[in-house]
């Protein structure tokens, strides 16, 4: 089984995020690392993402809701319709609102009890900017890790309004606060790449996610030979679709020096330890 572990479908809310509203924009970052861009993205089609997934021998998606600011928004409700009309498809990953603790906390067991396998944080996303270390969110991950729903941490990338929302040195200090949590860092803590590498070495608890920043983007080689190395049971694939062909991705994936057997475990195996399927 082949896991996507960011893969956000066109459809509903999603079409309303900045990743299908600014296609153009879209499109230049995929040629940027490589790729042509996807047309079930172009065309926003589900049907077409579906033959996409089918063709590239993807088996489930991991669908990631998220309270965003200028990126944009998708609810919980959108992830929930999602997976429920394709279940043997996609996994769902929760958002939350981190500006009210209580309702947050009540948000992530109603998700875990409805079926969501992770809950999502975005901490300078929101539309009023946290670091990952805000002491506002301590709750909220103390409560994932009572519970053992794991999260995904977006901390790389376009992480917020700016580099310091990606500092790898405040992901570390959740990571050692909260040492039963599983914490998937989304992006790779992109461009802190030898950071991030170092973070998962220190602390068991991290799983990375590269995704669309493994793909030939400047430090990518090193997340290659974590992959083939010390990470390669916490290494999770994820072509970040729409920015990433959901094909193409995984035929260039195929092909990086990764033996196969940490490849089986980096497409797959670890994603389903992770959430135990």
């Amino acid at each position: 089984m082949i896991i996507d572990f960011r893969l956000r479908p066109p459809v509903g809310g999603f079409l309303n995020t900045l990743m299908y509203s600014a296609g153009e924009r879209r499109d230049g970052f995929t040629r940027t690392v490589g790729f042509e861009p996807s047309a079930a993205a172009q065309r926003q089609s589900m049907d077409l993402l579906l033959d996409e997934m089918d063709a590239a021998g993807v088996d489930r998606g991991v669908v990631v809701g998220r309270l965003a600011g200028v990126l944009g928004s998708v609810s919980n409700e959108d992830v929930r319709g999602i997976v429920a009309g394709r279940p043997e498809r996609f996994i769902g990953a929760a958002s939350i609102d981190p500006a009210d603790r209580r309702k947050a906390c009540q948000t992530i067991s109603r998700a875990v009890e409805e079926g969501f396998r992770l809950i999502n944080i975005e901490p300078g996303s929101y539309p009023v900017p946290m670091y990952a270390d805000d002491r506002r969110l301590y709750p909220i991950y103390g409560h994932c890790e009572d519970i053992g729903v794991p999260v995904i941490m977006m901390v790389g990338g376009t992480a917020g309004p700016d580099l310091s929302y990606s500092d790898p040195i405040r992901t570390d200090r959740v990571l050692a606060d909260f040492p039963g949590l599983n914490v998937v860092v989304a992006h790779g803590g992109w461009p802190w790449v030898n950071e991030i590498l170092h973070l998962g070495f220190r602390r068991p608890n991290l799983w990375l996610s590269p995704d669309m920043y493994f793909s030939r983007m400047p430090g990518w080689e090193a997340y290659v030979k974590a992959a083939d190395g010390f990470l390669s049971d916490r290494m999770l694939y994820a072509s970040s679709f729409p920015f990433c062909p959901v094909q193409g991705y995984k035929e260039w994936f195929e092909q990086l020096p990764i033996r196969e057997e940490n490849l089986k475990k980096v497409m797959g195996g670890n994603a389903r330890r992770l959430l135990g399927i």
